[in-house]
């Protein structure tokens, strides 16, 4: 039945978003729409959604997990005022923390430990599981100024920063709002991108929290002055804007560096030094377009996938040049469709995953059907 259902959703994606005039090849997805399954009951009452602000894959399981914002429920399914379900069926959050296996089955969910020494976030944002299984999480509050480590089952590890005021873009050891992590395995380093406040990347030790080294567009020294609104016709902006929302690392030891509101794609060697840039989208105005972004899963990693929460889409880009070959999704509601898309993940198999944030507040499954 699940194998019907992807080649339906093929067929009809198909028919219904052709390929345009000068599109190139590349691979191509197709949205499974019975992924995720529907969430458990809790004592007879529903469990939801609020803003999906994250999602991750752990590889060595296949499971997806993601993040999500339980502030965020709606009125009509749950009294802020009285914590208390608006009906007596419906509808309660899920943890904030939800583990589901590659079928798309809740397994798991935690949120805030007991333990005061975790300062869990005020607005969760950005979820990533490490190569040992570690699960980072990061938020974007007002004094959201922190990441935390926990086990797969919620015990917490680590925490890098604090809750508070930021120190700006120059400290090493306070961060700002940061939006993303990912790990180098070889080298046991964390990047962060830092973030909704701070205009970096920067390195930690990923084993002690030890501070490394930062910086900011084209390998400089980072900016917190005010920088003018993006303009499409204006010269590429030599700070990163607000946020830098993704940072991911390549086989091929390079850092991608989304700068979400500047349009673009910047990529750097570990060290800082800055090797090009791909713009995305650049007539792209309010939100920017770069909200997350993919390597295939390919050893080559011969392509790039671009979620554009902005505009509804997904991209298929080259990694070589940055040419955009496709593209998939466009603004709504329905399967397939995107309403502020956040966040995207990979599985060893190609497969794609994304969370919406604003009004979407779910997590969809885009099979690949050719590569």
């Amino acid at each position: 039945m699940q194998k019907l259902l992807v080649a339906l959703a093929v067929a009809v994606a198909a028919c219904a978003h052709p390929p345009g005039p000068g599109t190139a090849q590349g691979p191509a997805f197709a949205v499974d729409p019975g992924w995720p399954k529907p969430l458990p009951e809790e004592n007879g009452v529903q469990l939801v959604l609020g803003q999906v602000a994250g999602i991750s894959v752990d590889d060595r399981t296949g499971h997806v997990w993601i993040v999500h914002r339980p502030s965020t429920l709606l009125a009509d399914e749950w009294n802020a005022k009285e914590a208390r379900p608006v009906t007596h069926r419906c509808c309660k959050s899920a943890p904030p923390v939800v583990e589901f296996d590659a079928a798309g089955n809740y397994l798991r969910g935690w949120g805030a430990p007991a333990d005061a020494k975790a300062q869990w976030p005020k607005s969760e944002h950005g979820i990533y599981i490490d190569p040992q299984g570690g699960v980072w999480i990061a938020g974007n509050g007002d004094e959201d100024n922190q990441i935390l480590k926990f086990t797969p089952e919620g015990r917490f590890l680590m925490q890098i920063g604090r809750a508070g005021k930021s120190e700006g873009s120059a400290s090493r050891v306070q961060l700002g709002r940061p939006a993303h992590m990912v790990m180098d395995e070889r080298t046991r380093e964390l990047y962060v991108a830092d973030g909704y406040g701070n205009h970096r990347v920067i390195v930690f030790d990923a084993d002690s929290g030890a501070y490394k080294r930062h910086w900011g567009a084209y390998g400089g020294e980072p900016s917190d002055e005010r920088q003018p609104a993006y303009d499409p016709g204006a010269a590429p902006a030599r700070q990163f804007g607000n946020p830098v929302h993704c940072v991911r690392l390549s086989n091929d030891g390079l850092v991608y560096v989304c700068d979400r509101v500047n349009n673009r794609i910047q990529v750097f060697e570990p060290s800082g030094r800055f090797v090009h840039e791909f713009r995305v989208e650049p007539l792209t105005r309010a939100n920017g377009s770069v909200w997350d972004m993919v390597l295939s899963h390919d050893a080559a990693q011969k392509y790039m996938y671009v979620a554009d929460g902005a505009n509804g889409r997904a991209y298929v880009l080259s990694r070589a040049d940055g040419r955009q070959l496709s593209s998939f999704g466009r603004t709504g509601h329905m399967a397939g469709e995107f309403k502020w898309v956040h966040n995207m993940a990979i599985d060893r198999q190609g497969n794609l995953y994304t969370s919406e944030v604003g009004f979407g507040r779910r997590a969809q499954k885009f099979s690949l059907v050719s590569f």
